[in-house]
């Protein structure tokens, strides 16, 4: 078996159907290495065909690993746990290889994506129903939950191995199967994980791999196999899987878009504050989905920090992903990177204050590579384009508010509602922050507010479309069916048909 890191070295990146590598004759994209510019390998964008070879695949697979027992579909997750303890490094050096992020910040991640293997170890605990003696006479009442068949993963480019684990290690414990559709920005990863999953034991077909872009999309939304579809992702594409998968009848969890705010009230540990803005707003070049994009600055303590901000702002090291020290890497693709220049340029065109501008930034020696500084504007409106959508990238938009009361409401007027914070010594402001604010993640003095796997990531409004937020306890009742069973044994007294609604006397 090769070793994970094997994937790096080659040309193309293919899929993973029924325990095995391939690769059909079809289209490529290139995939870059965004520290120089430079392609470093293609990825195969796959057919209708092979998506459903794919599906296929998984359907096959499916009958035999729903049946197996709980405590063996466990003890494959075990052996995943280890693997991934084992092989931290080569998936970080992926990570960063292919996203820009840095080298510990990937690690980071995997570390976050292990934890939902390990929760998805207690399977056979999460998996319990429960059981009522004599609901009637002679007669017991239990429930169970069951898989549901074919599970789909369709995942952003920013977290290629944690978002993932958010889905499959919880579907396949469940006793699903499972087909992952990567970004094709940086798709190396879900194969060393394909790799990983065979070696663990887990049978063929039960966790396969579809690289693509729209034509595998929308093959996977409609295939009639498929049973349940889970998306991270924008919030327009977010809207339009949740409308496709639910028009073709299937579950879904469809997570979408954020602009997270960081509300500083003047009673706030400034300095905690501030080093919680730049590593949220800065930490992976702001490509996050709980970055924080929006500081909420309220009453008077908008200058101070500002200045704070500013200063440090300026400090943070941008260098290529994998060099030691480095605290900011590039951003994904050439074309990111003009995408989000062109907010900065419209934020200044709006008439925002662009008080630290990273537009110009050129990292010596890799000067092709994707890189923008960081940039931090103050005086921004809510009317203002950088602040009504997503950047995804290292802007940083200050707010001036009055009072606590203007904080919520700015908040609650935004479209998005994912992550959001406080940050106060005040127990009795963060008590009522936490109970009114109308956002699915909230953090009282913890900039990102990612919840541990042992509870359940998601938003609200137009940041989650669907019923379900995503891993933990939600991801299990998501990935499993709820069956309800009334059960009586003959005694061998019968009292002839019965034409009323039963009840239990």
């Amino acid at each position: 078996m090769n070793s994970p890191q094997h994937h790096l070295g080659q040309a193309m990146v293919g899929n993973w159907i029924n325990g095995r590598a391939s690769s059909s004759p079809s289209r490529a994209a290139p995939v870059f290495n965004p520290a120089t510019g430079e392609i470093a390998r293609e990825v195969l964008l796959s057919s209708a065909e092979e998506t459903h070879r794919a599906i296929e695949s998984a359907s096959n697979a499916f009958v035999g690993w729903a049946a197996t027992p709980p405590v063996k579909r466990a003890r494959v997750m075990f052996a995943f746990k280890a693997w991934m303890e084992r092989n931290m490094d080569a998936l970080a050096h992926a990570i960063t290889a292919e996203h820009g992020k840095t080298f510990e910040d990937a690690k980071g991640e995997v570390q976050r994506g292990l934890e939902v293997v390990e929760f998805a170890c207690g399977i056979p605990h999460l998996m319990k129903g429960e059981y009522t003696e004599q609901v009637g006479a002679g007669i017991d009442a239990w429930s169970i939950r069951q898989p549901i068949g074919v599970c789909v993963g369709i995942t952003p480019f920013n977290f290629p191995v944690m978002v993932p684990c958010w889905m499959f290690p919880v579907a396949i414990a469940c006793g699903n199967s499972f087909v992952l559709k990567p970004s094709e920005r940086d798709p190396s990863a879900s194969l060393m994980m394909a790799q990983g999953l065979k070696e663990c034991g887990l049978p063929d077909g039960v966790f396969n791999v579809i690289q693509g872009d729209k034509e595998a999309v929308e093959a996977l939304l409609s295939h009639h196999k498929v049973a349940a579809v889970s998306f991270v992702g924008s919030t327009p594409i977010a809207k339009l899987i949740h409308e496709t998968a639910s028009r073709h009848g299937k579950r879904v969890q469809a997570l979408g878009g954020a602009k997270n705010h960081l509300v500083v009230m003047p009673d706030a540990d400034l300095d905690q504050a501030v080093d919680a803005l730049i590593g949220a707003a800065y930490g992976s070049a702001g490509e996050r989905c709980m970055a924080i994009s929006v500081a909420v600055a309220v009453g008077n303590v908008a200058e101070a920090l500002i200045a704070k901000v500013a200063e440090k702002a300026k400090a943070i090291r941008v260098a290529p992903g994998g060099q030691q020290g480095a605290e900011m890497g590039p951003l994904v693709t050439g074309a990111h990177l003009e995408k989000v220049r062109g907010y900065v340029d419209a934020g200044v065109a709006e008439g925002a204050a662009l008080v630290v501008d990273g537009r110009a930034l050129k990292v010596a020696g890799h000067e092709s590579g994707f890189y923008i500084g960081p940039c931090l504007f103050d005086h921004v409106k809510p009317s203002m384009k950088i602040y009504r959508e997503e950047i995804f990238g290292p802007v940083l938009s200050v707010v001036r508010v009055k009072n606590f009361e203007e904080a919520l409401a700015l908040i609650h007027d935004h479209s998005f509602a994912n992550g959001v914070a406080l940050f106060t010594r005040d127990g009795d402001s963060a008590r009522e922050f936490a109970s009114r604010i109308q956002v699915g993640m909230v953090g009282i003095n913890v900039p990102i507010p990612v919840p541990m796997a042992f509870h359940s990531f998601g938003g609200w409004k137009d940041s989650l479309f669907g019923d379900h937020h995503i891993h933990g306890p939600e991801g299990v009742r998501f990935y499993t069916r709820y069956k309800a069973i009334t059960q009586r044994w003959p005694t061998g007294i019968r009292s002839g048909a019965e034409f009323v609604m039963p009840t239990m006397k």
